[in-house]
């Protein structure tokens, strides 16, 4: 199984949104690095990932001992598990599982309970390859707000444009199995999943006006859902926080986990934490 490793410090493994490979959040895995040892990868499914066994008939399962293995593999008993909007899914499925094997849940820009596909997009994922790149060709139109708030400098923009046309070329995407997954999220019980839940968790939202893509009143759900959750905006941005303002979603984890992971390694993180005037986004070169 391919596994990607970054970083000293906490584990943290860092689960990729409904694109399926984790290059697309490399922003974040950059970020939060410099606190954590972070493990990543791409979703089972992926043949990049080379996991075997995955089934798509047992749905988000497969996904969560895909997460096992990877723990088994890098030999780490405990970890914060942080989920990308699908990867969420996927990280609450894996803490409602394995409570002992999960010190902390981050939940970002993550469906909320009881999401569902809309009917413009219900169509898209009956057919993806023949109207999926109507979705793609509509997604920057849908984003142009956000993307214009969160990066106002119009070099920042192009930059940011460049890097993810980059990544499109060096981790193309396959419109089937998105298709699969955007299908697979009505299938989970949000409501059961969150009852087993023991663990610190964090629910981060962009901006109710700037996210375009899931409901942020329905990701504030999971705030209600799971017992002592708490919920954390990042500011000026809507979907694409983590990957847009890196060092600032990488700020908001280390908070927490400096709140939630025992003293030890509350500690090291700390330790690790950057004075937020020196500090340079990774990504975009904005300070923050």
């Amino acid at each position: 199984m391919k596994i990607v490793e970054q970083g000293t410090g906490p584990a943290l493994v860092l689960i990729p949104g409904l694109q399926g490979r984790w290059e697309y959040i490399q922003p974040a895995v950059d970020a939060l690095s410099s606190a954590f040892r972070v493990i990543t990868f791409p979703l089972g499914d992926e043949p990049s990932a080379a996991f075997e066994g995955f089934e798509e008939s047992r749905g988000f399962e497969c996904y969560v001992e895909q997460v096992r293995a990877a723990l088994d593999r890098c030999g780490i008993d405990r970890a914060i598990v942080c989920g990308i909007s699908f990867g969420g899914l996927i990280a609450l499925r894996f803490a409602a599982a394995y409570c002992d094997r999960t010190s902390a849940l981050v939940l970002a820009s993550t469906p909320g309970p009881g999401w569902h596909l809309r009917r413009r997009h219900e169509v898209y994922a009956r057919m993806p390859l023949l109207l999926g790149p109507l979705f793609l060709a509509e997604t920057p139109w849908r984003l142009r707000r956000e993307l214009t708030t969160a990066l106002p400098e119009r070099s920042s923009r192009f930059r940011f444009a460049r890097l993810q046309l980059g990544t499109l070329i060096r981790a193309p995407l396959s419109l089937a199995r998105m298709a699969c997954r955007a299908r697979m999220i009505a299938t989970l019980d949000a409501a059961a999943t969150c009852a087993r839940i023991s663990v610190p968790t964090l629910v981060v939202t962009g901006e109710r006006e700037l996210d375009h893509v899931v409901s942020v009143d329905g990701s504030v759900g999971y705030v209600s859902l799971i017992r002592g959750a708490r919920r954390v905006v990042l500011e000026r941005t809507g979907h694409l926080g983590s990957i847009t303002r890196p060092g600032d979603f990488a700020a908001i984890v280390r908070e927490f986990a400096g709140r939630s992971l025992g003293a030890a390694d509350a500690e090291r993180v700390v330790s690790k934490q950057p004075r937020l005037r020196d500090r340079k986004d990774p990504a975009f070169g904005q300070s923050w």
